[in-house]
């Protein structure tokens, strides 16, 4: 579930690079696929002029275009797996009406802000995981640990991740096993979909309140009140990891992986969302403004903070 990062020199403006990746804010102009895709925030499918293909989050009150990205560069730096999600902005040639955006005179339409996805670059193995099956991998036999493990429970605490059903997760292949059997030497256990995080859980995963949203997401606290340590996330009808028990060695493990953020490096990854064009309050009918990237810093500090502060043994 982990593989190790060197977390202080991670750029978490620019995320991860290489081929497919985009700058922040590019401009990418693509065509409308007409194509079904699962799950209820608006997006689509658009293709690049080399034929290749992108899942495209839009709309300005769609949380996921800014939580999404968030999630993903935070695992993406502690070494955790995520796919690759960039702030850019569409011209898409063909999008219809639903999609408003700019019209322009020839019809294309100009989006913005959009976040549009490319997946991790690993064969996939199994399309989904339940959060219960982490507690069946065998560290003996050269699987995770259970730091490991409960680092990444408490890490979807940290995010509230309220979306947790089998097919948001994924199983991949980093590395195949020598030899022609084509087994795989190294799979790797990852979060497919980080689109409802940042924000509160509800029973049937509303986003206004499930996803970015500052004042929600802040005021919860990691841990559940009395003794142990037990994650503070209530889910929704859709979770599979809820109130998980969390190890010291868990606890300990996140800590010191999260702890080496350095207060830029937090404010690089906000400011990549754009979260200063997602409302403070984003289910009010009247929001009580926009917030900085410094104040979702201040935020995370102190939730942070709680993971530092708290010994399981």
């Amino acid at each position: 579930v982990w593989i190790p990062t060197d977390i202080p020199s991670m750029n978490l403006l620019v995320g991860p690079t290489g081929p497919g990746s985009f700058r922040l804010g590019e401009t990418v102009t693509c065509d409308y696929t007409d194509q079904e895709l699962s799950g209820a925030s608006p997006k689509f499918i658009c293709r690049l002029r080399d034929g290749d293909e992108l899942k495209v989050k839009y709309g300005g009150q769609n949380g996921e275009v800014y939580g999404e990205v968030v999630a993903s560069r935070l695992l993406w730096a502690l070494g955790f797996g995520a796919d690759r999600m960039y702030s850019v902005r569409v011209i898409c040639h063909g999008c219809p009406e639903k999609t408003a955006g700019i019209l322009r005179p020839n019809g294309d339409r100009i989006l913005d802000p959009v976040a549009v996805e490319r997946k991790f670059g690993a064969e996939e193995l199994v399309d989904r995981w339940d959060w219960k099956e982490l507690d069946q991998v065998n560290a003996k036999g050269g699987g995770a640990t259970v730091a490991e493990r409960d680092a990444l429970k408490l890490l979807g605490v940290f995010l509230q991740h309220n979306d947790s059903k089998s097919k948001q997760q994924r199983i991949v292949c980093l590395r195949k096993a020598a030899g022609k059997d084509g087994s795989c030497a190294v799979p790797l256990m990852m979060i497919n979909d980080l689109g409802l995080t940042f924000g509160a859980p509800n029973t049937f995963n509303l986003q206004p309140i499930a996803t970015m949203n500052l004042a929600e997401w802040s005021k919860i606290p990691i841990w559940k009140d009395g003794p142990g340590c037990v994650g503070n996330l209530k889910g929704s009808f859709t979770s599979t990891l809820e109130d998980p028990v969390i190890s010291e060695a868990g606890r300990e493990f996140l800590e010191r992986l999260m702890m080496q953020l350095s207060d830029r490096q937090l404010r690089d990854m906000f400011e990549a969302a754009r979260v200063q064009l997602r409302p403070r309050a984003a289910e009010q009918l009247d929001p009580d403004g926009f917030p900085t990237a410094d104040e979702w810093v201040t935020a995370f500090k102190a939730k942070r903070a709680q993971i530092a502060d708290k010994r399981c043994a």
